[in-house]
């Protein structure tokens, strides 16, 4: 097989297993377009919300781990096979709810099945791509995978409008079903040879705890925690109430909003990805684009025109995209036999991080409705303090040793 050949394969394996990252875009993103009519239909208060929001997030995350230890001992295909169907019945399960905490537990089942579904992508990307193409390519895939949430905004929401929101969930499980079929019948994949054999699940465990002895990894995940959670407690929840709530827009004028702030977020990654500056200023980058994000939030907290508030939504759409750099700072952070266990990690701390601040944000709203402070100046303004939080601990925790750390030490 020629090179062109296998780099055709490669393309075309990727893809597919993107599509499943795509419909885990879309379950994580639905509550944007779903919020209202929950709210309507039982009686939810914003921290119900923030907490349905964030049960996907927090089953997502909880389970990078495993997911991480399950690709080094069976392989991308199987492990992705045998958790995604998971996320086809808990979208079912979320469909039928008669009760909150039904909802959750459709919520928590979605998570655990979209578990593997971007980190396949990423080992694949590390396995069967040139190192030197990984961010450029890893931010295609990212970009790609993004048209997950081009189906959570007006698509969704004339579904929601025409037969009501548990069609929207019947609706994502049967493009999850399509997408799961599609990876059964074209993914193959040869597992790389390791030394020794395959690990033991205690013996992966044990590399768990040499990646966090290190001290770089606690910076690293203290701003992973915060960064694409910003983005999505954005579009994955905020956007349709803050538009709906503040300046009366309809559910498809949401949804159309939705659309363009997830064009804009499709567009960024490969393009920063191809803007990536390398190892050496790479982190000086990382904090600039986070302070500029933080900027636009505070700036969406205040009683704003609803021009500039879509506005500031679309730049936060487009500046997003730098978040890619961050995988690529983690496989300059760690050696190669370290660098699956490191995104494992670093993927778990992002998810994680959106379920925390789901949570939090919508513990801030209803604390705002207590203390006669706007709703959404309270959500926005504690995701720019926490994206401030984030780029403090990035860059004030030990850096990476090597050129990552020089341009760390060297950041003013």
């Amino acid at each position: 097989m020629t090179a062109s050949s296998t780099s055709r394969a490669a393309w075309t394996m990727l893809l597919v297993l993107i599509s499943g990252f795509a419909l885990s875009q879309a379950f994580r993103t639905a509550a944007a377009i779903m919020a209202t009519p929950l709210q309507q239909t039982f009686g939810l208060t914003p921290q119900q919300l923030g907490l349905f929001a964030g049960a996907f997030h927090f089953a997502f995350g909880a389970l990078q781990l495993f997911m991480g230890m399950g690709i080094d001992m069976y392989g991308v295909r199987r492990t992705v096979l045998a958790v995604f169907p998971l996320a086809i019945v808990g979208a079912l399960v979320t469909a039928s709810a008669d009760s909150y905490g039904v909802l959750l537990l459709g919520q928590a089942l979605t998570g655990i099945g979209c578990a593997p579904a971007f980190l396949v992508c990423t080992v694949f990307i590390a396995r069967s791509f040139p190192a030197s193409r990984y961010a450029s390519v890893n931010g295609a895939a990212l970009g790609i995978g993004s048209v997950g949430l081009l189906l959570t905004g007006t698509p969704l929401a004339w579904v929601i409008e025409a037969w009501g929101w548990r069609s929207g969930y019947v609706a994502l499980a049967a493009c999850a079903g399509l997408a799961w079929l599609a990876i059964l019948l074209l993914v193959r994949e040869e597992l790389p040879a390791m030394p020794g054999g395959r690990p033991s699940v205690m013996g992966a465990l044990r590399g768990y705890g040499e990646l966090f002895r290190l001290p770089h990894t606690l910076g690293i995940i203290g701003l992973a925690v915060f960064t694409y959670a910003s983005f999505l407690s954005l579009r994955g929840l905020w956007l349709g109430p803050a538009l709906i709530d503040r300046y009366g827009f309809s559910l498809v004028q949401t949804g159309n909003v939705a659309i363009a702030v997830s064009v804009l977020g499709m567009v960024g990654p490969p393009l920063f990805g191809r803007l990536d500056p390398g190892d050496r200023t790479r982190r000086r980058w990382i904090l600039g684009f986070t302070i500029a994000c933080a900027v636009i939030f505070a700036l969406m907290a205040l009683p704003v025109p609803a021009a500039v508030e879509v506005g500031l939504s679309l730049a936060i759409g487009i500046i997003s995209g730098y978040m890619v750099m961050q995988y690529a700072d983690v496989r300059a952070s760690y050696p190669t036999h370290m660098t699956g266990r490191a995104m494992a990690v670093f993927t778990m701390a992002m998810f994680l991080g959106v379920a925390l601040m789901q949570w939090l944000t919508g513990l801030a709203a209803s604390a705002a409705t207590v203390l006669g402070i706007e709703t959404y100046m309270a959500v926005f303004g504690t995701i720019a303090f926490f994206l401030l939080l984030g780029t403090l601990l990035f860059r004030f925790l030990p850096g990476p040793h090597g050129v990552v750390a020089e341009a760390a030490q060297s950041t003013p």
